[in-house]
This record gives structure tokens, C-alpha cells and sequence, in this order.
């Protein structure tokens, strides 16, 4: 490789100037195809259900922001954060119910969903499940197929149309449904035609693009006669109107798409439109806002100017020469906006920490699902909000900056202003971020978040303030929906959430991502008030959570005082699949605000191989203020036991003895019955390496046979199809070098845990290490954890034969080149020589080579590293630059 410095003329950058720009795309889609309801399909034996097989999620390729190291303001903490802490929170009501709505096999799973009627429907990945707002199901999971023939490629997003009339004696309101399409590079929706997500047949339009680009990360909202339509998308449209009223009559209908202009990036960007959460639009023709947050930090942003850049796309359907956008507001500093730091590790989508994985992708540059928009008559609010680093330039901690933005009037062309902004961190330290927000009939702001650091596995919590609190605070001591028990095994998390508004009740509705102890996704109703006098209920079922379970299981759960009373000797029970077992006494007080655990005494028997149960604990305290949060349900499966063959392995020491392996070097146990359970050793892989990995054995006896098998579809049998490794080894104590092949297996089928069973025997005697449950005379039988880890990567030579050229001015400016035949994912990163990163790139290749324009000129002077990195994989590629 060769390292070539060429000196050019200075440079600078310019602002895109502010301008009114036409559609670069628009026509009719497709006519809609009628799809039956969920029920029909169910009765007529068509519905398509959900494919649970492990399966990665559309990899985060798309450039991010430019960042210019040591650029942005402000220099020190975030100046929001102090007027948070330092406020005085009231105690508010735990969530009025909780339920798993999918145990997701997505990585990640990208949940969305929405309460309707009489309904919640979620969904996630390419699967979608509805519910009664009890939470129990009223479909299995379902792969979106089911609604869009032909195209389960995910990425749903789901809301209710709030505003729609179903006729005389008929609710308002419809479910709308949306996932991506690249066949052709575009997108689907899916209106109801009436308010019942199962008996509802489904209008399905496609957008049908052909040429462009492929629409990656939408998010929809309802605004007047459109659905707005936005998308991470590598194109000249960046924002997309499709024809909502003719939509929900099933007609054929338009679309249009539009650019951006004068927005600050280069690539991975979130920008939103108001979405109307309720049935009151603003008058006809009003132009669709389009809003974005505008770093300084970034490339094309003045210093000292970060702001809110808001577009308004005029959309007229019955005359489409009159569509266009323009730039029509920046709410900066001027209008009162305080600086922000948006970017982690230099724009990286890994950022912040976890127990026991690798660091989390806290999503910035995001403007989050979805930006809420509501009508008060007297004035027009929106509230939308984004991570930022509340700790700037001195360390980092993940928080969310959140705003209300105003008409103050009431006027549809007046200006929008900031009506109230802040910075909430979580307590005890950890990260904030992956937030959603909506503001009830009341003016009263939710906002649901995950939380986590370095010692706080996932959570997902929230919080809130009344209408009439002290501005730019969350008043709302923040409560708790979900605690993982396990850490994210990737970096990937959750790139949806959604909080929704209930369209009866005025409740609020979100669902997340967390980790019990594998992905799933927990939905929660809660509304913001404060607890009740009497008013307990089970939080949690703590035990079990599945394994290989036996006929007489204790159940242990926690039980919390929701309320502002103490209370003494509740009565408690639990059923197993609608069966009640015997009401028991908890004996004791269980003190306001405090969580107490209880172990029944009456034993469940949960001793079917395979069968999964639903277990309900719940409290029976007469007089309950609020009877709503009583209960809590959990699905635990009798994981298939494992078979344990017998074998002598003490007399001669036969087997396998010493493994050397991925990232372990054991001694092999010789059990009491040649069998050894030594599940708690893992094994370490990387499932996007090579499908063969090396290792080194050595067997105690000579002429002897080994085999090792993968449990890959974790039933429990280790089949024929999955041996991964099998030899004859003639020297006994003696290293021998073997490799696991992979190639029967994709990346997606090995990601995660899996069982890892090792046998080897004398082959001269009875028994055949081939049969994985048979008995041996001299041999062992040993079973591991194999974990695929997604987030490793190989160190293979991917840029052999490639020249980085580094070209440079006085002003500190680079031109960085790297002239290479690896055509593969790759990204760009500055590093100090503290091994911080200070700006990263996903780059496209231009011709023969990957190009970086690289801005030094606001960074302190010394020596920094210039990386390119194969995003799959492979070893690096560097070279120092020095900033004069």
C-alpha cells in the first residue's frame, strides 16, 4: 500500500441558499387492490403467517452527517441540563397494563403500532399481530404478506387516521399500515375500510417509482388530503405525498415526490412531517410542514447556528403544476433556540454503553416517530424530539431534546415558535434516548424512552408534564414499562418506537424494543396521573422465564404498591393457560411506593417438553382504586431437554480432552456419567466470517473418532444436517487442527445462542459417536454455548493492493482518497491519538475509489488518524495527517 501527499489550493464550503423548488417526481400509482380482512383470510385458510426465522434487519449503509471535528457548539454541557435535574418531580401512576406483543427474531425489530377503537395493532419487521385493548390477541403473528401480496420486506409503520367518517352509527376513524418495497425501489399503504382491524378488508396502493432509489427509514403522517411520506433515501426526492382522500374511498390515486432544499447532510437523515393525531385538520390547502434538526457541528451548517429547519410543501392534487416546496422557516438562536450536540463518536451508530454487549446505536441525526401535531382552537402545538449528548465536549451521556413548537394564534400562516424546550437525562446516570412524544386533548405531553449504562441493562420507561407545569421540564417522575434481563447481543436497536394517543380514552400507547432475555417487543397504556389511594397489582412474573422446566414449578412475582397507602395481607393468585390455582395470602405490609417479592406455594406444572404456557399472576385486594394494573402475563416455554448419553471417560481418559476454539482454550470435563453440561462456557463467533473456522484438539486415547454438532434451529436434537465438524485422530495427547464448516448455515439462521455438543470415543469400541444421544463404552459427551456474535467482524485483507492518497492545503483541509478493487461496504473515521473517534462517514464508491472531503480547520492542532473500514468486515486501512 502507498501513502501519497499532494498539496492543493485552499477551499471552503457555502450554504445552500434558501429557494422554492418544483417536484422531482409525481404520477398515479397503481390502481389499489383489495385485499380481504384479516378474518376473512383466516376462515378461508389463506392468511400468511409470521416467518419467525432469525433474520438481520437492513444494515445502516447510507452516509451520515458530515461531521467537521472540533465544530460544533456548545463547548461545554448541554445549557438545558441543570434547569431539568434541578426541578422537583411528582410521583405519577405506574402503567395501567403491560403486554409482550411479539418475541421478535428481527434484528432489530423496529416496532410500531397504534391504538385504535377498539383495538392496538403492532407491528415489527415484517410481522404484524392485533390486539383488544386488554392486550390479549385477537390474531396469531402474521407476516405482513397477509395485507401486501407478494411483499414481506418490513419495515412497517403503523397509525390510526383519526379524522376518516365510516358513515351513520359507525365510529370514525381507520387503521393505515405501510412497508417498504423493492421490487420496484418504493413503498406500500394499506388503508382499512373501516375501523376493525380483523373484519376490515384492506385498500393497497404501491407507489411503483421504477427508477429511484430505494426509500429506506420512512415514517408517514396524516396531513390534510395527503399521507407525507418521508425516507433516508440516496435520490433527489426526499419527501413524498401520496392522494389520501382518494385513498380511503379506494380509488386510484396520485403521488409526488420533492427534494429538500438546503438541508445539511450527506446522507443518513430523519426529517418528519406533522402528523395530525386527532379529527381536526387545518383548512384545506394549508401547505404540509416538513421539519429537521440542523447541527453545527455538521458540514454545510454555519458555527454557532444550530437550529429547526422547517419546509412546507404545497400540495394541490386537483391542479399538480401547483405542487412545490420551499425552505419557509429556521428557528435558531435568534428565536431562542439553545446549541445542541447531536453527534456521538463523530456520527458512528456505535455510541453508548451496555452490560455484557457492544455499544448501542442511540440513533443520532434522528428527528423521532413521530412529530405530533394538535389543534387547540386558541393556538396550534407540535412536539418532537432527538438525542443529544447532554455532556458536549466533556464526556457523554445520551439525552433527549425535546420541543413544542407553536402558532401562537391559532393562524395557519403565522410563524412556528418555541413555546417551550428541554434536555431530560434519566436518573442514577444512565442514557436517555430512542424517544416518542404526543400531547392529549389536554395539552398534556408524554414522552416513552429507552434507557441504559454501562451497569443498566435496557429499560423502557416514561414521563410527563401537565398543561399547565412550569415550562421546558418533564414534571413526571419517570416510571418503568420494561426491564431487560440480558444484554442486546448488537449494536442495532429499535430504529422505530411509538408512542400513539388512544382516539376514546385520551390515553397514551407506546411500544418498544427490550431484552427478556431475547428481543421482544412490550406495549403499555399509562396515562400521567398521579397514583391512586389503595392500588396494587403484580409488576412482574420473575420465575420461571422458561429453561427445561419440571411438573411442580414455584411461581415468584413482584408485587408493587402502585399507591399513596400502605398495604397489609393482600390476597394473590395465578393461572396457568386460564386454570386458576389456589388464592394465597402475601403475609406482611407492603408499604407505599415499594415492590415486594412472593413465591406461591401451590407449584405449576409446566412439565410438557416444547409447550409454551401463558402464566397470569394477579392481586385480589377488595376495594382496588385501580383494578387496571393488577395483573401481569408472561409466556414461558419448556425448552426441550437435552439428551445425556452414558460413557466412560475416567478409566482411559477417552474423548475429546483439551478444545482450542474461537475465543476459548479448555480442558474438556470428564462427567460422573461421561456426560458434562457445560452450557455456561461460550463460545464466541463471528457469523458474517469465513464458513469454515479453525481450531486444535487433542483426544486422551489413540485411534480415536470426534464430532461436534450446532444446534442452529434449537429443538433440542442435534440432526445429521447439523455436524459441523467429524475426523479420526490416530495420536493420542497430540494437537490436531480442525475447521468448523459453516457453509449449510446463513448469517442470519447461525445469529444468537445456540447448543454446542462435543463427543468423542475409542472407535474400536461399542457405541457410534455419529448417533449424538447414543450411549459410548470409552468416550465423553460435552454440550457448549455457541454465540454468533453479529457485531464482530473478520480480519481479512480487504484493501490489499489499494493506494490511500491524502492531498492537503494550508487551511487544514484534506482530500482523501482510497484508489482500491474492494467494491464492498466501506466507512470513513478521524481519530485523535487518544483513539476517540471524531467524524465517520458511510461512503459510496466513485469509479475505482472512495473519496472523503475532510474540514480540520475548527480542530486543535496535532497528529490524527484516517481509517477506512470495510463495514462487513476486514482489516482497516490508515494514515496520519497533521493539522498545523
Amino acid at each position: 500500500m502507498k501513502l501519497v501527499v499532494v498539496v492543493l489550493m485552499a477551499f471552503g464550503f457555502n450554504a445552500t441558499a434558501q429557494e422554492t423548488l418544483q417536484p422531482t417526481r409525481m404520477g398515479t400509482m397503481a390502481d389499489p387492490i383489495l385485499v380481504p380482512s384479516i378474518a376473512d383470510q383466516i376462515k378461508n385458510g389463506t392468511v400468511k403467517y409470521a416467518d419467525n426465522t432469525p433474520k438481520l434487519g437492513h444494515a445502516k449503509g447510507k452516509a451520515s452527517s458530515t461531521v467537521i471535528p472540533g465544530k460544533g457548539f456548545p463547548k461545554g454541557v448541554d445549557p438545558l441540563l441543570d434547569q431539568q435535574r434541578n426541578v422537583e418531580q411528582r410521583p405519577m401512576r405506574s402503567p395501567d397494563l403491560v403486554f409482550v406483543a411479539d418475541i421478535s427474531q428481527a434484528t432489530p425489530s423496529d416496532p410500531t403500532g397504534a391504538a385504535g377503537v377498539n383495538q392496538y395493532m403492532a407491528a415489527w419487521n415484517s410481522a404484524f399481530r392485533i390486539f383488544d385493548k386488554d392486550g390479549n390477541p385477537e390474531s396469531a403473528e402474521l407476516a405482513l404478506g397477509t395485507i401486501f401480496p407478494g411483499n414481506n420486506i418490513g419495515d412497517p409503520i403503523i397509525f390510526f387516521d383519526a379524522e376518516i367518517d365510516n358513515g351513520a352509527g359507525n365510529p370514525k376513524g381507520r387503521f393505515v399500515i405501510t412497508e417498504f418495497d423493492n421490487n420496484p425501489n418504493g413503498f406500500n399503504v394499506a388503508v382499512s375500510t373501516g375501523p376493525d382491524a380483523m373484519t376490515s378488508s384492506w385498500h393497497v396502493y404501491t407507489t411503483g417509482f421504477g427508477t429511484g432509489s430505494f426509500p429506506d427509514y420512512t415514517k408517514f403522517s396524516v396531513w390534510g388530503d395527503s399521507y407525507i411520506v418521508t425516507a433516508n433515501i440516496n435520490a433527489s426526492e426526499r419527501v413524498f405525498a401520496v392522494e389520501r382522500n382518494e385513498m380511503i374511498q379506494g380509488n386510484p390515486a396520485q403521488f409526488v415526490g420533492f427534494p429538500l432544499p438546503g438541508i445539511a447532510t450527506n446522507g443518513f437523515y430523519s426529517p418528519q412531517g406533522f402528523h395530525i393525531t386527532d379529527d381536526q385538520h387545518p383548512p384545506a390547502g394549508t401547505p404540509a410542514p416538513i421539519i429537521y434538526l440542523q447541527d453545527d457541528a455538521w458540514g454545510g451548517v454555519p458555527a454557532g447556528f444550530d437550529h429547526l429547519q422547517i419546509w412546507e410543501a404545497t400540495i394541490d392534487w386537483a391542479n399538480p403544476a401547483n405542487h412545490s416546496i420551499a425552505t419557509a422557516q429556521e428557528i435558531g438562536p435568534a428565536e431562542g433556540l439553545e446549541p445542541f450536540v447531536s453527534v456521538f463518536d463523530g456520527g458512528s451508530f456505535s455510541n453508548r454503553p451496555q452490560p455484557g454487549g457492544p455499544d448501542l446505536d442511540v440513533l443520532q441525526a434522528t428527528v423521532m416517530n413521530q412529530v405530533q401535531y394538535r389543534r387547540f382552537g386558541t393556538h396550534n402545538s407540535v412536539v418532537l424530539n432527538f438525542v443529544v449528548n447532554a455532556l458536549g465536549t466533556t464526556g457523554e451521556l445520551a439525552g433527549i431534546r425535546w420541543y413544542e413548537l407553536r402558532q401562537p394564534t391559532g393562524d395557519d400562516t403565522e410563524d412556528w415558535v418555541i413555546h417551550q424546550q428541554g434536555t431530560y437525562t434519566a436518573p442514577d446516570g444512565r442514557d436517555a434516548y430512542s424517544a416518542s412524544m404526543v400531547m392529549n386533548t389536554e395539552g398534556d405531553i408524554a414522552m416513552a424512552y429507552s434507557s441504559s449504562s454501562a451497569t443498566d441493562q435496557i429499560s423502557i420507561r416514561y414521563t410527563g408534564r401537565q398543561s399547565d407545569d412550569a415550562l421546558n421540564i418533564m414534571t413526571s417522575v419517570e416510571q418503568l414499562i420494561a426491564q431487560s434481563t440480558a444484554a442486546n447481543p448488537s449494536n442495532r436497536f429499535a430504529d422505530y418506537v411509538q408512542l400513539t394517543i388512544d382516539p376514546v380514552d385520551d390515553s397514551f400507547w407506546h411500544i418498544a424494543e427490550y431484552f427478556e432475555p431475547s428481543r421482544r417487543d412490550v406495549v403499555a397504556n399509562f396515562t400521567l396521573l398521579e397514583p391512586m389511594p389503595d392500588d396494587i397489582g403484580v409488576s412482574s412474573i420473575d420465575s420461571p422465564t422458561g429453561g427445561v422446566l419440571s411438573s411442580a414449578e414455584p411461581i415468584t412475582i413482584s408485587i408493587r404498591n402502585f399507591g399513596n397507602n400502605d398495604i397489609t395481607d393482600p390476597m394473590v393468585q395465578y393461572s396457568i393457560d386460564g386454570t386458576d390455582a389456589p388464592a394465597e395470602m402475601f403475609s406482611g405490609t407492603i408499604a407505599a411506593g415499594t415492590t415486594e417479592s412472593f413465591t406461591f406455594a401451590t407449584l405449576a406444572d409446566l412439565g410438557v417438553d416444547g409447550q409454551t404456557y401463558e402464566i397470569v399472576a394477579t392481586t385480589l385486594l377488595a376495594g382496588d382504586s385501580n383494578t387496571d394494573n393488577d395483573s401481569s402475563t408472561v409466556m414461558v416455554t419448556n425448552s426441550v431437554e437435552l439428551c445425556e448419553p452414558v460413557s466412560d471417560c475416567a478409566g482411559f481418559d477417552d474423548g475429546v480432552t483439551q478444545l482450542q476454539l474461537a475465543d476459548q482454550d479448555i480442558a474438556v470435563n470428564c462427567g460422573p456419567t461421561g456426560y458434562s453440561d457445560d452450557r455456561d462456557i461460550v463460545f464466541t463467533f463471528d457469523p458474517d466470517g469465513p464458513d469454515t473456522l479453525d481450531g486444535v484438539l487433542q483426544m486422551g486415547f489413540a485411534d480415536s473418532i470426534f464430532a461436534i454438532w450446532i444446534d442452529v434451529n434449537d429443538n433440542g436434537i442435534f440432526e445429521a444436517g447439523e455436524v459441523v465438524a467429524t475426523e479420526q485422530v490416530a495420536t493420542a495427547n497430540s494437537d490436531f487442527a480442525f475447521s468448523l464448516d459453516l457453509s449449510a448455515f446463513t448469517v442470519a439462521e447461525l445469529a444468537g445462542e445456540h447448543t454446542m455438543r462435543v463427543r468423542g470415543e475409542d472407535e474400536s469400541t461399542a457405541g457410534d459417536v455419529l448417533d449424538p444421544c447414543g450411549d459410548l463404552a470409552f468416550g465423553r459427551t460435552n454440550d457448549y454455548t455457541a454465540f454468533f456474535d453479529e457485531s464482530l467482524s473478520t480480519a481479512e485483507e480487504v484493501f490489499e493492493g489499494s493506494d490511500l492518497v491524502v492531498s492537503t492545503t494550508d487551511n487544514n483541509q484534506f482530500e482523501i482518497s482510497l484508489i482500491t478493487p474492494f467494491n464492498g461496504r466501506t466507512a470513513f473515521s478521524v481519530f485523535n491519538l487518544a483513539g476517540q473517534r471524531l467524524a465517520y462517514n458511510n461512503l459510496t464508491k466513485e469509479g475505482n475509489q472512495f473519496n472523503y472531503s475532510l474540514d480540520m480547520s475548527y480542530a486543535a492542532a496535532g497528529v490524527y488518524i484516517v481509517q477506512f473500514d470495510a463495514i462487513d468486515g476486514g482489516s482497516p486501512i490508515t494514515a496520519k495527517i497533521i493539522v498545523k
